[in-house]
């Protein structure tokens, strides 16, 4: 069976043996904990500033929710705060197989949001006054226009907001990529080699501690996803974050209804490099009820309430599996990072059911279509549903990149750009400002614009 149509051609990215280093480097610029799209984005662009870093992966590169979301990498219906972030980053996107001579499966594709009343509509229409803000192609469209654009879809679909530059990438793809092109303009990056904490010297950074060794540096940068909260509190740190588990499948190549990315109430679904689709259920995101729900629960409680329609709650292994995890270890023995070399969870069953049926009654051209490979992961998020991104006040040295919330795949290359600039000195053209820490802290408003 081809790469086309196996049945692991996504989950192979983080079912495969975990390779271990020999060594780690004695010093590093900067070590980056993390080889999602976040951290091998900002080692890429260290490396052409020529600043030497260090990936540290616990597990594989683009293992977690890197490689397992939907691939879409959009400016609409983003957070205005994240407007000039992913402007960028489609901006690198485009031109970013001819820089590294690989292929990420990306493509200018477009995006529509469907819908399906007159209010879908007017909301849509709120979000125009963002995109003229910024310049984009965003307009509604409907009629012949929409059948244009998305062929054989609901009668009762009243229109769509389209943005024509938005586009796709094969996740799966991508952040090897990028970590490739970061390896051979002299970053190392690590697999198999989770970092236990660090050391400090004077009040600031000053070493990582790995499980193969430790790092002497004095920038480190926790891009560690869903695993950044519990990395932060082990080193006194308090990074508010909840997880949410999205489960996603793909089909056998299909006939052609959509060329990009369409999200309805029903369905989310992006035409795929091999000619199949990634689908996802458009209204269910899976939380199963954790301690940390009840120690942040005030900090997220609007943006719990903004999400409630599609949230599914649970309580259940996961609370006694976070309680009984340490908060501190001892840098010289196994940490929790290595009892779990990747987040795996199993994707929901009866999502699946639901995403087939809403599959095959939102576009009858697919009924049928063999659903090949699903896979779930867990995404993480912040309080206002943006991202973390700048130093920790009370550890110099100690920087964070995080809570990207669902959106990081599609703004991970300009948000590497960025994260790259604050850490080597150079202005990236993108302001952080928002996006420091202690927003959470200093009584600043919590204020979420969007949704995961």
């Amino acid at each position: 069976m081809n790469d086309t149509f196996a049945r692991d051609t996504v989950s192979r990215t983080w079912t495969a043996p975990v390779a271990f280093p020999e060594s780690v480097p004695k010093k590093a610029d900067v070590v980056i904990i993390g080889g999602g799209i976040i951290g091998v984005s900002t080692a890429w662009f260290l490396a052409k500033q020529g600043i030497r870093s260090v990936v540290c992966e616990k597990g594989h590169i683009a293992g977690e929710q890197s490689g397992r979301n939907w691939g879409w990498v959009r400016q609409q219906a983003r957070d205005p705060r994240e407007m000039p972030m992913i402007i960028e980053s489609l901006r690198i996107w485009r031109g970013l197989e001819v820089e590294i001579g690989e292929e990420v499966g990306f493509t200018t594709a477009g995006c529509l949001f469907t819908a399906r009343s007159e209010k879908d509509l007017e909301d849509f229409e709120a979000w125009l006054s963002v995109s003229r803000q910024f310049g984009l192609d965003t307009r509604i469209i409907s009629g012949k226009e929409l059948e244009a654009q998305v062929r054989g879809g609901p009668a009762d679909w009243q229109g769509a907001i389209y943005t024509p530059s938005d586009g796709r990438a094969e996740p799966h793809k991508a952040a090897p990529a990028i970590a490739r092109a970061a390896a051979r303009l002299g970053a190392t990056v690590l697999t198999g080699c989770a970092v236990r904490g660090v050391e400090r010297e004077a009040g600031r950074v000053s070493a990582v501690v790995t499980e193969h060794g430790s790092i002497q540096t004095s920038a480190v940068l926790c891009a560690a996803g869903a695993w950044s909260s519990m990395f932060c509190r082990s080193i006194g740190i308090s990074l508010p974050q909840l997880k949410v588990r999205g489960t996603v499948a793909r089909t056998a190549p299909a006939d052609v209804v959509l060329n990009g990315a369409v999200f309805d109430k029903r369905i989310g679904i992006r035409r795929r490099q091999d000619g199949g689709y990634t689908i996802a259920h458009g209204s269910v995101l899976d939380h199963s009820l954790t301690p940390s729900t009840l120690r942040h629960s005030l900090k997220f409680m609007r943006a719990l309430k903004r999400e409630l329609s599609v949230l599914r709650l649970s309580i259940g292994r996961d609370f006694i599996d976070e309680w009984r995890m340490p908060t501190r270890w001892a840098l010289d023995q196994v940490s929790p990072f290595e009892n779990q070399r990747v987040l795996s969870p199993e994707p929901n069953k009866k999502v699946l059911a639901e995403l087939r049926v809403n599959l095959y009654e939102t576009f009858p051209a697919l009924a049928g279509v063999e659903i090949v490979e699903s896979w779930a992961g867990m995404v993480e998020t912040t309080p206002d549903v943006i991202p973390v991104i700048g130093e920790a006040e009370t550890l110099p040295g100690f920087y964070i990149a995080t809570g990207f919330s669902g959106h990081g795949f599609g703004i991970g290359p300009g948000a590497g750009k960025a994260v790259a600039g604050m850490l080597g000195g150079k202005d990236s053209g993108i302001e952080l400002n928002e996006f420091r820490l202690g927003r959470f802290s200093d009584g600043s408003p919590i204020r979420p614009y969007t949704t995961i």
